[in-house]
């Protein structure tokens, strides 16, 4: 039986430099006003290197102050491109201030979330919707000094993007308007958003409220949606993320029909599949880097006890052939 590998701590490398774990401690964290001289800095870090030492999580948050893990809590939907690019961009932005992004899925069923933000020692936890009061406050007694949304999916923002699908719709010359929601469950309070910015844009046109059906991502399902849609005389749809648009593009296929010609077809998110849809998908883009970005400073902001800034949010067309 393989013995256990031992643990490398601040003890094993004051005592392979020579010095005192105080010592160590004070390089090691760079902390200020502490007159070290340098060939003794050079032989800790030449020991921490050599013995592979990495400071405990909860030492260094000691240290610090604080800690450097940030909390995302994932709703318990399904995660595509969209949701995917942004805890990527996130987690970069917050990495090059030397914080570390964890991840908790709601939908795994697994320990509570504040449960994870006592074990990780998470100094900010975010969610994509605002938290409830008794959730808040059970966070904080967990150790959390920071509780914010994330605001990618705040309401303003997804009524915005409902309005440019169907504004692009309506500006080219289409009278009745369709939307394909999505079939899992979790996905309804966003989508709903979405829809009131179509029916908004639908009524302040003059026109009738959208033509709303479920759309699953397989091919019968949509393309029964479409069958209804071309009966109800829907000349263009708005499709709730790219991945239900390119579902409907494939059933507009299943009946012999085309997009636009038969069947206009816009998405949202611009993921990367959009462009290689047939026909390529016109889509909602926006710049998820400069999102994760700026949640990134919100963030910081908040842990150093700044106000934070309200989000902003810059949604653009991407027109392709489908429209």
């Amino acid at each position: 039986m393989t013995d256990p590998v031992k643990r490398t701590t601040s003890q094993d490398v004051a005592q392979a430099a020579g010095v005192s774990r105080t010592t160590v401690s004070f390089v090691l964290n760079n902390r200020p006003n502490h007159a070290i001289p340098e060939e003794t800095r050079q032989r800790i870090l030449d020991a921490a290197r050599r013995l592979d030492y990495r400071p405990h999580a909860s030492a260094r948050s000691l240290a610090a102050g604080r800690s450097a893990v940030v909390l995302l809590s994932l709703p318990d939907v399904p995660i595509g491109a969209g949701i995917s690019r942004f805890v990527e961009e996130l987690a970069t932005a917050l990495a090059r201030d030397g914080l570390t992004l964890v991840l908790h899925l709601a939908g795994a069923h697994g320990r509570s979330l504040p449960d994870v933000c006592a074990a990780v020692d998470a100094w900010a936890v975010i969610g994509f919707e605002s938290f409830d009061a008794d959730t808040v406050q059970a966070l904080k007694r967990a150790g959390a000094r920071v509780v914010l949304p994330a605001h990618v999916h705040e309401s303003p923002a997804m009524q915005l993007i409902g309005r440019l699908q169907a504004r692009h719709l309506i500006d080219r010359g289409h009278r009745r308007i369709g939307y394909a929601f999505p079939a899992h469950r979790n996905l309804r309070p966003m989508a709903e958003e979405r829809l009131q910015g179509v029916a908004g844009a639908c009524r302040e046109a003059g026109l009738e409220p959208p033509v709303v059906l479920t759309t699953d991502l397989e091919i019968p399902g949509a393309a029964a949606a479409v069958a209804q849609w071309k009966a109800r005389s829907v000349t263009g749809v708005c499709a709730f993320n790219d991945e239900t648009a390119i579902a409907v593009l494939a059933g507009i296929r299943e009946h012999g029909l085309t997009a636009p010609g038969d069947l206009a077809v816009i998405g949202v998110d611009d993921i990367p599949t959009a462009r290689l849809a047939a026909p390529p998908l016109t889509t909602v883009y926006f710049d998820l880097q400069e999102v994760g970005r700026r949640r990134a400073d919100a963030i910081l902001d908040a842990m150093a006890g700044r106000a934070v800034a309200p989000s902003t949010f810059d949604p653009l067309i991407v027109e392709r052939s489908s429209t």
